[in-house]
């Protein structure tokens, strides 16, 4: 990777850093003052109130943190996509009755314990009517990148964790056979374009370069459509050694979370 990219890949983890520890650090303030916030409406549950303020405060802010910071994760990704791929908001298309018919019979089929494979779409060609207005449709989506230096789409869907259970699974599965389809029918005059779909986590569950066996998911999805932790990170930067450079960087710009993370606690625990 060359210098300038990777000076632009840094930047773009320390504003997002940054600019979520201000954003959390202002809501907790502005919060302090309102029963109803996330953390005073927690000393409303006698049962968790009678185990301490320390355990109150993390009880309510953890969980009100992990699904946030997941969203910066996604949004930083697609940021450092850019450097490399075209990314797209929506997809607008058509999808045909004999498809949503024919993903339904693939999903089926995974629920009686057929293994996933990619050629179970790919191999699939449809004569296309003439009249498709009612058809028609726009799919949005935060996750869908375009190298047009090899003619590839990627369908992407990205989870935090990926701790999926089966009915998640079957259902991130077919929506994204969904956008497949409404992507495959808009190339359709794109005879040498490829798309490709993944299931991805912004971290490995089981820790970085450990094996990651997620079984519910794994009944739905190939595993060559899955982009997992570092794999994900390294795909978005469109280099081998794109997670290092993230995650250094992002092991310096941690503090600016731990920082907030510090005044939040002086804020709600200024009485002790």
């Amino acid at each position: 990777m060359d210098l300038q990219k990777q000076r632009a890949i840094c930047e773009i983890v320390d504003s997002s850093i940054k600019n979520f520890a201000i954003g959390l650090e202002t809501r907790y303030e502005a919060e302090s003052i309102d029963p109803n916030g996330v953390i005073n409406s927690k000393k409303n549950n006698c049962f968790i109130a009678e185990l301490g303020e320390e355990f109150m405060f993390y009880s309510a802010f953890v969980r009100s943190f992990d699904s946030s910071f997941g969203k910066v994760l996604e949004n930083m990704g697609n940021s450092i996509a850019k450097l490399s791929y075209v990314v797209n908001g929506s997809i607008e298309s058509f999808l045909l009755p004999e498809q949503k018919q024919h993903i339904s019979n693939i999903i089926s089929s995974y629920e009686q314990h057929i293994q996933p494979k990619i050629e179970h779409y790919q191999q699939n060609n449809f004569i296309i009517p003439k009249n498709i207005d009612s058809f028609k449709m726009t799919h949005q989506t935060d996750n869908y990148f375009y190298n047009p230096d090899k003619k590839e789409h990627y369908i992407i869907e990205l989870k935090a964790g990926g701790d999926l259970d089966n009915k998640k699974s079957r259902a991130e599965k077919m929506a994204m056979l969904e956008e497949y389809y409404l992507l495959k029918n808009q190339l359709k005059d794109q005879k040498e374009d490829k798309i490709f779909i993944y299931f991805a986590t912004a971290y490995n569950k089981f820790g970085e370069g450990n094996d990651w066996k997620q079984e519910r998911v794994m009944q739905f999805f190939d595993e060559h459509e899955l982009l997992i932790g570092q794999n994900y990170w390294n795909f978005v930067c469109n280099d081998q050694n794109g997670f290092n450079i993230i995650f250094t960087q992002y092991q310096k710009s941690a503090n600016h979370i731990k920082n907030a993370l510090n005044n939040i606690k002086s804020i709600y625990f200024k009485e002790a």
